[in-house]
């Protein structure tokens, strides 16, 4: 796997709801730089900066990808399969395709 590759994609919802996968930083950073000025807050800002930081090998994807998420979250983009597999991480649930 590229370094810059998360674990799982992050599934969001891009224009009137379709699903679009977010598979590692460069499509993370690629979305967040088409984010519009005006909706442009903290979240965003500290996950552009954390993917700026995961594509010059400064910090994990992994860690890109967690602020990503939460920034997607925030912004009410996550798709509802991705919301419940965080759902069930933050309670400690077994991911059932891990063995």
């Amino acid at each position: 796997m590229k370094p810059d590759m998360f674990s799982q994609p992050v599934t969001i919802l891009v224009g009137l709801g379709f699903p679009a996968e977010i598979r590692g930083v460069t499509d993370a950073y690629r979305h967040l730089a088409e984010w519009p000025a005006s909706l442009r807050d903290t979240a965003h800002s500290v996950a552009l900066k954390a993917c700026q930081a995961a594509l010059h090998a400064e910090i994990e994807a992994e860690t890109a990808r967690g602020l990503f998420v939460a920034f997607a979250e925030k912004h009410d983009l996550l798709a509802p399969e991705t919301l419940a597999i965080a759902a069930s991480r933050m309670r400690g649930d077994r991911d059932p395709h891990v063995q």
